[in-house]
């Protein structure tokens, strides 16, 4: 029917073209539609942009505990929790997507320093669009620029993770006047467990984060905050440990290279190894471990390292309790086990990318 007669029709018969028509219209609108969501930004990218917040919560709770020792340890570290606002600023030059900041839970009164930053490197797919992941905030090692901490979180989003490579006090951007030196590194410690732990709540509020799949990684320095950390409560739903452990005043009054370098450095502050002792004591990971979730928590140790002497990772592994297969000791040193990123890798990629139920 020629479209001057539509009107001038039967009703039957307009209702007949009508019909007709319906199907390819509502093809039309459906492939309008779909273009308008392919070159429009999603949701996650509106609100992804410099200065955008987002109110957060600490799920902290350690407010049971039996174990005396364990108690005490849990009163020095834990915090009342609260609510906290998250921010995005843009990222420095080759060092991630945007950099994330939330005020420490235990501040120290050093505005820098005080204030977190994380790096975070976003999941992309294969066109480089941010994609939904789960999310493994990293803490570095003891190196100034953090190198084997960046090589984790950039070996990690490229499996598909979003990953934030968080600033311990007095390191990247939370650097001061008041940052450096034995005497401050060591009670710097007890804030970087709080700011880690807090860390799972800040990344839990961002867009493109699947709830439930968040883990942390430790490296060396950053592996003791975690073994701490993990043992504060079981907020991260996964832990990875890597060359460190426990009894950390082992490691820095005995151990080679690194741990050596501090010991020296700790003689000429004038900090006596019965100080060292004391000061690590407050932040000691043997100390909860009997808290830790074995069956979410991996060690990967070197069995020749020579900064973290075995035994303390060994000591970690038993009093954690950690099942068959999550202490892999690796044949290398401190240094050399570089060699087995790749296998690391891999392995806390599979167990962050696999359903709950299935993971071992």
């Amino acid at each position: 029917m020629k479209k001057r007669d539509l009107h001038n029709a039967p009703a039957h018969e307009r209702v007949a073209v009508i019909n007709h028509s319906f199907p390819m219209l509502l093809r039309v609108y459906t492939l309008l539609a779909l273009l308008a969501l392919l070159i429009s930004p999603t949701s996650a990218e509106v609100s992804l942009k410099v200065g955008a917040g987002f109110a957060a919560k600490d799920s902290l709770d350690c407010s049971h505990e039996n174990n005396a020792d364990a108690a005490e340890c849990l009163a020095g570290l834990r915090w009342e929790p609260g609510a906290f606002e998250v921010k995005c600023e843009p990222a420095q030059k080759d060092r991630g997507d945007w950099l994330i900041r939330f005020p420490s839970p235990v501040p120290i009164g050093d505005e820098t320093n005080d204030l977190v930053a994380m790096e975070w490197l976003l999941a992309k797919d294969a066109e480089g669009r941010p994609v939904k992941a789960p999310a493994v905030v990293v803490v570095h090692e003891s190196g100034r620029s953090m190198p084997a901490g960046l090589a984790f979180a950039r070996g990690l989003r490229g499996k598909g993770l979003h990953t934030f490579l968080v600033h311990l006090p007095g390191y990247g951007a939370r650097t001061s006047e008041r940052s450096g030196g034995i005497r401050k590194m060591l009670p710097a410690l007890r804030q970087a467990i709080a700011d880690v732990r807090r860390s799972r709540d800040a990344v839990s509020v961002l867009p493109l984060i699947e709830p439930g799949r968040i883990g942390v990684l430790g490296i060396s320095l950053g592996g003791f905050v975690t073994s701490t950390v993990c043992g504060l409560d079981r907020g991260f739903d996964h832990n990875f440990v890597l060359l460190a452990g426990g009894n950390l005043a082992d490691v820095l009054l005995h151990g080679a290279k690194d741990a050596a370098r501090l010991r020296a450095d700790a003689q000429k502050a004038g900090v006596t190894p019965d100080q060292i002792r004391e000061l690590t004591r407050v932040i000691e990971p043997m100390r909860l471990a009997c808290r830790v979730d074995a069956a979410r928590t991996w060690l990967f140790s070197g069995s020749f390292d020579e900064v973290v002497p075995p035994r303390c990772s060994v000591a970690f592994a038993k009093a954690a309790g950690l099942i068959d297969g999550h202490h892999q000791q690796l044949p290398a040193g401190h240094y050399t086990a570089a060699a087995f990123i790749p296998v690391i890798l891999d392995k806390v990629a599979q167990v962050m990318l696999t359903p709950a139920a299935q993971t071992n």
